[in-house]
């Protein structure tokens, strides 16, 4: 079956870059990045971060930003449209980090797609490849139903979440078992983990918004700016202001939240 590549897919960006050691990248467009590390290894900045190898692939709807741990490679196309749109609903979370051994297929898929230009055939190669992502295995293993149930509490709802009593109450467990349980299976504590997913969010609202830090704060789960501040310079090592100013993109918009819709109500 083929499909107009103008509605249906599309390729509208793409990345065939070779990274020196802490070289970074940065993937702030919205659609579907389906990036491939074919040589080398280096870290996605997910929350947490995640460590990828030669050979892994990593699909992302959301942000990220990939720093080379060792000169390494990276193949990457953004893919928009009515199917991509499908894909990007069935992935688990924002960002998953995927065995390349799994979806044999899709390394030469990529490359093959990344040196057409005809749209046509673009838009033919794109819709295989996503078939066979779709047999993609998660390079991590699974987590325990609770630490999975904490990590979805902790993502959908970090703006109104109190903290890790609340959580645990939240989940009908004590507060040492959840404590002990994501630690084992995350390397972090929920605490950390929920900072992590605040920061991430403030990132995003400082990238794509022209919010103050108050309202930033506000939509974030921060008592107020002052303490946002403190926060962000103690986990990034600089003010909100001065990762704002050295930001490498700001041209992706991002819709808005519910959070951010109810500012207006």
């Amino acid at each position: 079956m083929l499909y107009d590549g103008t509605t249906a897919l599309r390729l509208t960006n793409s990345v065939n870059q070779t990274l020196s050691v802490q070289e970074t990248i940065q993937f702030s467009s919205d659609g579907l990045w389906v990036i491939l590390l074919s040589s080398g290894e280096g870290t996605f900045a997910d929350n947490p971060p995640q460590k990828a190898t030669a050979g892994m692939l990593a699909l992302c709807r959301d942000a990220t930003t990939f720093t080379a741990d060792q000169p390494c490679h990276l193949l990457a196309g953004l893919f928009e449209g009515r199917i991509a749109s499908d894909f990007i609903s069935g992935l688990p979370f924002d960002f998953y980090l995927a065995k390349g051994e799994s979806c044999p297929q899709a390394a030469q898929l990529l490359d093959e797609l990344l040196r057409n230009n005809n749209l046509l055939e673009q838009t033919q190669i794109g819709f295989a490849l996503l078939c066979e992502l779709g047999s993609a295995d998660s390079a991590a293993p699974a987590l325990p139903p609770l630490v999975a149930e904490a990590v979805e509490d902790i993502r959908a709802h970090y703006a109104e979440l109190y903290g890790v009593e609340e959580l645990s109450e939240r989940l009908g467990v004590s507060k040492s078992h959840l404590v002990r349980s994501f630690h084992q299976a995350m390397g972090i504590s929920p605490g950390k983990y929920l900072t992590e997913i605040r920061i991430h969010a403030v990132k995003q609202l400082l990238l794509h918004r022209e919010y103050s830090l108050e309202v930033i704060a506000s939509l974030c789960g921060f008592s107020g700016s002052n303490y946002l501040c403190r926060v962000f310079k103690k986990e990034v090592g600089i003010s909100p202001a001065a990762w704002r100013a050295n930001a490498l993109s700001r041209s992706t918009i991002l819709p808005h939240s519910e959070a951010e819709q109810s500012l207006y109500i």
